[in-house]
């Protein structure tokens, strides 16, 4: 079944044993994510959280069944999550929407899944099926969701501030509340003792307002501009800019790239294409499509969504993850026709 946000965020707030799945699909990655641990919460403090991982559901797509149907050695709640969600795990969701039972809620995350895609399709026909096509906000709900998470953490976000963090951020859900937690450990702030945070408190902590550094690093990787990538690293650097809003803004950028070269393989001119863009893109996204393919797309957006969860692990190498995966897109891209 198909829904909005309203309707899944009622429906996760309150579940209920006939849904047996929650998928949550699209660009949105940190927005799915914070509805998948809203699930967990309603589901209780005791909850079983248990990862399956989408490989292993291609090679045994009876797993997902099997976990649905199985009870905790202690009784608690079960929540099973299934990451990096595509249509290879369409036999799996299959046979967990068809048993006889399924105890246990499963929550698919699916970042890289289109509304046409397969499992999709099969999550919007099953009435045991919930499907959300997570987008990241933009204009006023990007401003609104900086001020809902400002307050969870007692600031007040006063004058332009909401708006820069908005659109230094993307509407990214993560790494807006990574900057905002910044902001609340310097001014001391908590719900209980709130605190204004204005645009010179921003400044002052450095926050990652770095959004032509940041830009210039992933065009120079998508056009494959080995001899300047070096330097769009560094300035991004000074400028205090970080692996993960780097890669997820350059996924972003990818999908974008991916959804326009698909448009351009049915038929439609690339120069009618880049015409819809803004003006500023058009010269650059109008040399990548005729750079990239649609198969180099889908690979590039795998590596930068693997290099990201790679960065957000524990005694993980640092920000030289995103440096080499972007110097790798680099050389990719040179080598590429142009």
């Amino acid at each position: 079944m198909k829904v909005n946000v309203a309707q899944m965020r009622a429906r996760i707030a309150a579940p209920i044993p006939d849904i047996r799945l929650y998928l949550l699909h699209g660009p949105d990655e940190a927005g799915a994510q914070a509805l998948g641990q809203q699930l967990a919460q309603a589901l209780g403090p005791e909850v079983e959280k248990i990862d399956v991982e989408s490989k292993a559901l291609r090679d045994s797509p009876g797993t997902l069944a099997d976990e649905a149907a199985s009870l905790s050695l202690f009784g608690e709640r079960r929540l099973i999550r299934v990451r990096g969600a595509d249509d290879a795990t369409v036999e799996a969701v299959t046979l967990l929407l068809n048993a006889e039972q399924a105890i246990n809620p499963v929550v698919a995350f699916g970042p890289g899944l289109r509304t046409s895609s397969k499992l999709v399709k099969l999550a919007i026909a099953a009435p045991a099926a919930l499907a959300l096509a997570c987008y990241p906000p933009e204009g006023q709900d990007a401003v609104r969701l900086a001020s809902t998470l400002a307050q969870e953490q007692g600031l007040r976000l006063t004058g332009d501030v909401p708006q820069r963090l908005a659109s230094a951020t993307g509407g990214d859900r993560a790494v807006l509340a990574r900057e905002i937690e910044k902001l609340a450990l310097f001014l001391d702030a908590a719900p209980d003792r709130p605190r204004d945070a204005d645009s010179t408190t921003l400044e002052a902590i450095g926050a990652d307002l770095n959004e032509s550094e940041l830009f210039e690093v992933i065009e120079a990787a998508i056009d494959g501009r080995v001899a300047t990538i070096g330097t769009a690293f560094r300035r991004l650097r000074e400028a205090g800019g970080s692996g993960i809003p780097l890669l997820r803004q350059l996924a972003r950028r990818l999908m974008t790239l991916a959804e326009l070269r698909a448009q351009a393989d049915s038929g439609i001119p690339v120069d009618q294409l880049v015409e819809r863009i803004f003006f500023r893109e058009r010269a650059d996204t109008a040399r990548a499509l005729k750079r990239w393919n649609a198969p180099q797309l889908a690979r590039a957006i795998e590596r930068v969504r693997s290099a990201e969860r790679a960065l957000m692990q524990t005694a993980n190498a640092g920000d030289v993850i995103a440096e080499a995966e972007c110097a790798a897109l680099t050389r990719a891209a040179a080598r590429m026709r142009g």
